[in-house]
Parts: C-alpha cells; structure tokens; sequence
C-alpha cells in the first residue's frame, strides 16, 4: 500500500475518489428516491456534447461541459413538470440528443485536435490533474453544506412535493438548483470516471445504502461509508491488475449489491 503512495499521480487518484466519496453517493441517494436514477445517466451523456463543443472551439472541455450540463438540467427539470407521467421518454430524447450531438461535432471538428473523446466516454482517474481535485473537493464542499443546512426542505421536497408547497417551500427552484449541482458533479466526475460509468457511481452506492440504512440519516450515511470503500478498494485493484479504475470501482460496487442483497434475503429466513 506504501509503494502506490509514492507515486504522486496515484495520491492525485485516492484524493479524487475520497472527494467523489463524499458527495457522488448522497446525491445518488435523493436521485433514486426521487425516481430520477437516469439523471445522471442523461446528464453524464449530454456532456460529452460539452466536451465536443470545448474540442470545437478550442476552449478548455471542462468550462464548455460546465455550461452544457447546467442548460441540460435546468432544461431536465422542465421536462419534468411537462412528461409527469412520461418521464422516462423525455430523459431518452435528451440522453440520445446529446450523444448524437456530440459524435456530430466531434465529425465535425475533425482533426483540429488532439484530444480524444475517448478518455471522457471512459475516464482516467489516474491522470487527473491537481486543478481538478481541486473543483472535486469544492463541489463536495457544496453538496456537504448543502445538506447540512437544507436536509429537511430537501427531504419533504423529495418525499412529498404537495406538502413541500403547502409548507411555503419554493419546490421548483429547489428541485432545479438540485439538478444543477447534480449536473456539475457529474461534469467534474467525467475526466476521473468517465461518462457511461459515472452514474454507477453515483447510484449504486445509494442502491447498497438503502438495503442497509434503517433510518434517512443512517441512509446517507450508510452511502458515503460505502462510496469511500468502493471507490480507493477499486483504486487499489486497478493498480494491482493494471485495469481502468473506473471499471474496477463499478464492479466493486455491484459486488457490494449482490452480497448485501443476498445476506438480506438470508437474514429474513
């Protein structure tokens, strides 16, 4: 363990995945009670678009993904409140329009750079740079402060909307800063775990919380302990089997699900 500390890029990758730890689980946690798991998923796929955009303008991806993904949320929570009951189409529509849009002007950009869509389809957390652990552990900071002083409004907001606007609670600008922050999350996530796996990392997390937690508290709790174990043990597994990280950490992850799904079934018998 001493000899993967040595390497400065490896302890760039265990602060990253700490600060992932810290709030990419409790946003998982109110995505999947509000029945909004494939957020993440759309929105991890609408900023490859932003990334196509920043390649197409020669401007730094992560500023021009930034961008992309708040418009793409803010436009999320619209659909929202159109598709009530047909939610799931909405967030097809825009998950396939980003990709599409993305592949679209990356064609078009063609060679004016170097840069490869590859490494944000698929994430190198081992090759995240400083400034970028940076912005992971500030957006941590929000989402940790964040909940502290705002975890009841959010949790009668999630739980119940129609008693959240009785008791005076602007819902809809609640529910769309939430997307946003959710969004800005995911774009800073993409160069560390890549955009078809990040959404893994944010729901699977809270999926094993919710199989264990007895309480909301104890829940999101429960889903933090969890991302740090998932995220430095798949770490440390990617380094020892030379596989991506982002792979190792998802894997990790579904081997946590099935065996607390299993000792739960088990211990009901």
């Amino acid at each position: 363990m001493l000899e993967i500390l040595s390497y400065d890029f490896m302890r760039n990758a265990f602060l990253a995945t700490t600060a992932i730890a810290l709030f990419a689980p409790l946003l998982g946690v109110f995505l999947v009670l509000r029945r909004q798991s494939l957020l993440s998923d759309t929105l991890s796929h609408v900023s490859l678009a932003g990334v196509a955009f920043g390649i197409l303008l020669s401007l730094n991806p992560t500023w021009t993904t930034l961008v992309v993904v708040i418009i793409a949320a803010i436009f999320m929570e619209f659909l929202r409140t159109v598709y009530k009951n047909y939610l799931e189409l909405a967030t097809a529509i825009l998950m396939s329009a980003g990709l599409a849009l993305a592949m679209f002007i990356i064609n078009v950009a063609g060679s004016k750079t170097s840069i490869s869509i590859d490494q944000y389809l698929f994430g190198s957390i081992v090759t995240i740079a400083t400034p970028q652990v940076i912005m992971l552990y500030i957006i941590a900071f929000i989402v940790l402060a964040g909940f502290i002083f705002f975890l009841r409004p959010l949790y009668v907001m999630t739980f119940d909307e129609d008693t959240a606007m009785v008791d005076g609670l602007p819902v809809r600008a609640m529910s769309v800063i939430f997307n946003v922050v959710t969004g800005l999350a995911i774009a800073l996530m993409i160069p560390a775990s890549g955009a078809l796996l990040v959404s893994a990392i944010m729901v699977l997390p809270a999926s094993i919380s919710m199989l264990i937690g007895k309480s909301f508290k104890t829940v999101l709790l429960w889903s933090v302990i969890i991302g740090f174990i998932g995220m430095n043990s798949g770490l440390v597994i990617s380094y020892y089997f030379n596989a991506p990280a982002s792979s190792a950490i998802t894997l990790i992850f579904v081997f946590l699900f099935l065996v607390v799904s299993l000792l739960k079934r088990v211990l009901k018998k």
